[in-house]
């Protein structure tokens, strides 16, 4: 009985320590999008094993990340954004993806992807008009 004791608290500590104890590292970095479909979609593609938190600014067009190293690496998670059909400061979606994305959250080819602001003559997303074109 008191080696059952033993060994049940040996294996407590043991996975205790493999969980709670693993590294996670917290990195920002920019990844292009102009609204909120932008942002749900950004997040969302980041819901995977070894990410434990991810939150896009539609502002500052700044996604902070915080992931476990040992489950998943920074690269995978640039991968995993420009398969939902986004740039990141680092890697550029694949076109074939971009261009399934909806028009309204196309940023290539504008003054979108550089200056990262809506021009003048753009419906505002979740306007009105936005909204009706989404319905669409």
């Amino acid at each position: 009985m008191n080696t059952k004791i033993k060994f049940l608290t040996a294996l407590l500590i043991i996975i205790s320590t493999s969980v709670f104890g693993q590294r996670k590292i917290e990195t920002t970095f920019k990844v292009d999008g102009l609204c909120e479909m932008c942002k749900k979609r950004i997040e969302r593609s980041l819901e995977v094993n070894g990410v434990i938190f991810s939150e896009w600014n539609i502002d500052t067009k700044e996604l902070f990340v915080v992931y476990r190293p040992k489950k998943i690496t920074i690269e995978e998670i640039h991968q995993l954004i420009n398969q939902a059909g986004h740039d990141t400061e680092s890697s550029s979606a694949p076109d074939t993806v971009y261009n399934q994305i909806h028009h309204c959250c196309q940023y290539r080819g504008d003054i979108r992807s550089e200056e990262m602001a809506i021009p003048p003559d753009t419906v505002a997303p979740y306007s009105p008009e936005h909204i009706k074109m989404l319905q669409e």
